[in-house]
């Protein structure tokens, strides 16, 4: 085989390897998509054919100026690729979003270097691997319980104020527990705030207690606010 097919070839099997992966985080609505994977995966490949072929590339060079080590592309190639799954991951108040997709561009970078260093093999076995993780075991994130958290605050004013335990009640009743209870005056004395940290294995039950919370005359105002714990 020719050296112009063995390099259409790699570059062709990691172009097919990345787009697989990028159309499944596409069509997951993710920000890092079809393009961004396919470019990662075919810019890995690339590399590493420069690493393969560096010897034909610097012909007449003493062998004395040249170390061969195709793990220090593949070092430099990952460095690289870590600013750019940096970007993808997003801070929304208590929640970090994008972390699935850095690791998918990790692994696409991964899957690139492979290629082409020629292990097809391992190349098309890990794309397939990396889908089975990203579409089966999703759906399986989405239906195993989970515990959900969130910051719960409710606020009387200071002569309506409810015992702590009718609140426990009122919270236990949707299956939800509390931890870390806080008490704290505000507005010059006029509101107590009970600011607590509530947990469930569903988070329906949040929505079911704000709207229970919504109902009842003593509470001036509450949040429930999801958080990262």
């Amino acid at each position: 085989m020719d050296d112009f097919t063995v390099v259409s070839l790699r570059l062709l099997m990691s172009l097919l390897a990345g787009s697989i992966i990028g159309f499944e985080r596409a069509y997951n609505g993710r920000p890092a998509g079809l393009r961004t994977h396919t470019l990662v995966c075919m810019s890995s490949s690339l590399l590493m054919l420069l690493t393969v072929y560096q010897w034909d590339l610097l012909v007449g060079v003493p062998i004395d100026t040249i170390r061969v080590d195709p793990t220090r592309m593949a070092q430099g190639v990952m460095t690289g690729i870590g600013f750019l799954g940096a970007g993808v991951i997003m801070k929304e108040k208590f929640c970090v979003r994008g972390l699935t997709t850095a690791a998918s561009i990790w692994m696409t970078a991964s899957i690139g270097i492979i290629v082409g260093m020629g292990f097809f093999l391992a190349g098309m076995l890990a794309t397939v691997l990396t889908l089975v993780i990203l579409s089966v075991f999703g759906w399986i994130e989405k239906r195993m319980p989970v515990r959900r958290y969130s910051r719960l605050i409710v606020r009387f004013k200071t002569r309506t104020v409810m015992k702590r335990t009718e609140i426990d009640e009122i919270i236990n009743r949707f299956a939800i527990r509390a931890s870390n209870p806080s008490y704290q005056l505000e507005g010059k004395g006029r509101y107590l705030e009970y600011r607590m940290t509530i947990f469930t294995n569903h988070a329906d039950n949040f929505q079911k207690l704000a709207h229970c919370l919504s109902t009842m005359d003593d509470i001036h105002e509450f949040t429930i606010m999801p958080t990262g714990e």
